[in-house]
């Protein structure tokens, strides 16, 4: 796996770069994993734009992964590897012993041929699944429930993990890449390893084009706005805006936005 880097033959071309896919051991998905994704361009079942900066790209099928890993006990072979248009990770198709097939997230490292198992029996090594209470500390780990049985939540993009760190009789305490120390049920399943396709945080886009291509349109700076649409906006010819930064609706920049109370007991140290 590498970053592939073009000749500079336009200024779009210049600081383009691309994965090299090399990992890559097929170009066809597993179809019957796979299903229609309907476009919704950031809107909600209202209508509103709730996620802004989004629409369009190329059509797209989703494929099926298992963020539960419930399938205890039962062998499984890796059969591909497989990029995911729907995820910066890349997604590995297990063939367990008894002939069901499914996807989960490649671990990096992983090649085709691994024997991969979950459940509290699985040895410690890449792309295994378990309790966090049968991991010993210091294991770093991706796929983080919060919920036991609700499947994976956490630490599931390119390139990420987490560190297990401590455990009680209750709780366990992972440090996530933020910084941020977080309790987790200690039922609770995750992956051992790392996420795959280290690299992606390295890509260069090179031109607006190719970020539309893959669904993200462009961002309006708010000085360029009208005042109905942002505080910013409006003035004679080209103005500073007159305030300091802030969003639509007019929080600061940099204001505190979390509002889980619900969830703040679970955070032993905050990321910043």
């Amino acid at each position: 796996m590498g970053i592939r880097i073009y000749r500079p033959t336009s200024p779009g071309r210049r600081f383009m770069s691309v994965a090299d896919y090399s990992e890559l051991t097929t170009d066809k998905p597993y179809m019957p994993l796979c299903v229609s994704l309907k476009k919704r361009g950031g809107r909600n079942n209202q209508g509103r734009i709730t996620a802004w900066q989004r629409g369009g790209g190329n059509r797209r099928l989703y494929r099926i992964i298992d963020f539960k890993r419930d399938k205890f006990g039962v062998p499984a072979t890796v059969e591909t590897i497989e990029y995911d248009p729907n995820r910066t990770a890349r997604i590995a198709l297990l063939k367990y012993v008894d002939g069901e097939r499914r996807y989960v997230l490649a671990p990096n490292g992983i090649n085709v041929g691994d024997q991969l198992m979950s459940g509290p029996e699985a040895e410690i090594k890449a792309g295994n699944a378990l309790p966090l209470k049968n991991m010993p500390l210091g294991t770093f780990i991706h796929n983080i429930e919060l919920r036991h049985g609700q499947g994976g939540k956490l630490v599931r993009s390119a390139g990420t993990q987490a560190q297990l760190v401590a455990k009680d009789k209750k709780y366990a305490q992972i440090k996530l890449g933020s910084g941020e120390v977080r309790l987790v049920p200690i039922d609770c399943m995750a992956t051992v390893g790392q996420v795959s396709n280290v690299d992606h945080e390295n890509i260069n886009y090179g031109k607006a084009g190719r970020k539309r291509w893959v669904g993200r349109r462009p961002s309006v700076r708010g000085v360029a706005m009208n005042p109905i649409d942002h505080p910013l906006g409006g003035g004679e010819g080209k103005s500073s805006g007159g305030r300091p930064a802030c969003s639509p609706w007019g929080k600061p920049e940099g204001v505190k936005t979390r509002k889980n109370y619900k969830t703040d007991k679970m955070i032993v140290k905050k990321r910043k």
